[in-house]
């Protein structure tokens, strides 16, 4: 600093200096009297200089400092920050103060009086009670939406738990408890899992992400199944906690596998019943042709009649034992390793039928779709049955047909349409049952098994298959199957 400024500093009256800061300010001799009074004093309180200076500091009827004012005290070290406190205001409301105060001596080390600094934190106090009472408020709707969550989840029949992200058990109702007993403080996967580590699959840092999950758990202590739902906790946006609420689906699982157990028998049985079956089947056409080829000339018309029924029947017959063991079989393949080229499936089903598709001058367009990983000789059955049936009952009205396929959320979608009579809407549903043909097919040969083998592969796969409208007539055939079979 140059010696310019430090002469002007020196010259510079320290009233003027005390006058321009932005903080109110008061100094009192050694009998509080105060001896002199800031501009911004005067703005807080809305005394004047005038009006304090020559009071004792009392008038102001600071809190707390004029029940014990430690401005003097031996026993409070100086100088004193950030101390709280208030003033009566000269309209006679109370102002909250931050305040700093400090001795002052002469040379000599003589106490001559104090000095106090000040600002008005009195807004600050009121968005700070403000706040404290939202806080508090919040608070006790908190509370009272907790009680209301832990009536609900006590009276349930479904066992009910919310654990913290340590693992810990927050609370577990009565079902829970008749369960598990006593939780106590031991972590969730030590008291439901009776293991010493966190589960290979815990779901809790996903739910604590805001997401939740779907889980199926066995309890071998108790040999129990359940359906658990993890959600996070008290809200998806700023979850601290994770509830589970768990459903018993152990006989739903036993249901299903007798269910299975039964279909595969009944399978076996179809399968069985079909091959026994089909076998007579050769040597009675074969006879059949030996017999017209042998005797043909000397048969009239009507044995001539007669080897065409027995052949046709004998035809008609094979056609249904093969639907049969196809239908039978559809639960019985594996999955492939590898995802299987759909669109390759298709054209080459549209080439097995080259000799309906000329009969009826069909004009089949055959879009790319999407690769899935189901076995291959159930994609061709799909596509066999579905094409098979638009060429039969659609190309005549309209020969064209369309296949198409796309990827949608969780899903993977086949498509096929065409512009013929279509589906009575009373039809949509029985015609994927067996044995169920549509009015539109009278008069064709059929064997009905068909449309109730897609639906069946669909339901094997955990998919779905139907029928919709095309519009400006005709039939939109529906196969939708879970992505997770998709590449």
């Amino acid at each position: 600093m140059n010696s310019n400024l430090y002469r002007l500093l020196a010259e510079y009256p320290l009233e003027t200096l005390l006058q321009t800061i932005p903080t109110g300010l008061f100094l009192v001799d050694v009998d509080k009297i105060i001896v002199y009074w800031n501009t911004e004093a005067e703005r807080i309180t809305g005394f004047s200089s005038a009006e304090a200076v020559g009071q004792h500091c009392s008038f102001l009827h600071g809190d707390p400092c004029h029940r014990e004012c430690g401005l003097f005290s031996e026993t409070t070290p100086k100088p004193e920050i950030g101390l709280t406190c208030s003033f009566r205001h000269k309209d006679g409301h109370t102002i909250a103060l931050s305040k700093n105060v400090d001795l002052l001596r002469d040379t000599s080390g003589t106490i001559i009086g104090g000095i106090e600094s000040f600002v008005d934190i009195s807004r600050l106090k009121e968005l700070e009670n403000s706040l404290r009472f939202a806080v508090e408020e919040r608070t006790r709707e908190l509370e009272v939406e907790k009680a209301g969550l832990w009536a609900v989840l006590d009276g349930m029949l479904d066992p009910a738990y919310i654990c913290d992200d340590n693992y810990r058990i927050f609370f577990a109702n009565q079902a829970m408890l008749d369960i598990i007993g006593e939780v106590g403080e031991k972590p969730c996967y030590q008291v439901i899992y009776q293991r010493e580590q966190v589960c290979d699959d815990c779901p809790l840092q996903q739910v604590l992400h805001g997401q939740i999950v779907h889980q199926e758990k066995t309890l071998s202590e108790i040999g129990r199944t359940y359906e658990v739902v993890h959600s996070p906790y008290p809200s998806a946006k700023n979850p601290t906690h994770m509830l589970g609420v768990s459903r018993d689906i152990s006989g739903r699982i036993e249901t299903k596998r007798r269910l299975q157990q039964t279909n595969r028998e009944l399978d076996a049985f179809v399968s069985t019943v079909s091959h026994d079956l089909r076998s007579p089947l050769t040597p009675l056409i074969g006879f059949a042709e030996l017999l017209e080829e042998r005797y043909g000339e000397q048969l009239d018309d009507i044995g001539h009649e007669c080897i065409f029924e027995i052949k046709k029947t004998a035809d008609k017959m094979k056609d249904l034992l093969d639907d049969l063991l196809s239908l039978s079989r559809v639960e019985q393949i594996k999955l492939p390793d590898q995802p299987i080229d759909a669109t390759r499936i298709a054209e080459d089903i549209l080439l097995e039928l080259a000799d309906k598709v000329l009969e009826h001058q069909a004009k089949i367009k055959i879009n790319k779709l999407p690769e899935i990983k189901i076995p291959e000789s159930l994609l061709s059955d799909l596509f066999r049955n579905l094409l098979g049936n638009a060429l039969k009952y659609a190309a005549e009205y309209d020969p064209h047909i369309e296949v198409s396929g796309q990827k949608l959320f969780g899903r993977v979608r086949f498509v096929v349409v065409d512009h013929g009579p279509g589906i009575a809407a009373a039809e949509c549903e029985e015609i994927f049952e067996p044995f169920k043909r549509g009015n539109s097919s009278q008069g064709s040969v059929g064997t009905g098994i068909g449309l109730a083998t897609v639906a069946k592969i669909a339901r094997v796969f955990d998919g779905s298959a139907w029928v919709e409208e095309t519009p400006r007539g005709g039939a939109t055939f529906i196969l939708d199957l879970p992505v997770s079979l998709g590449k």
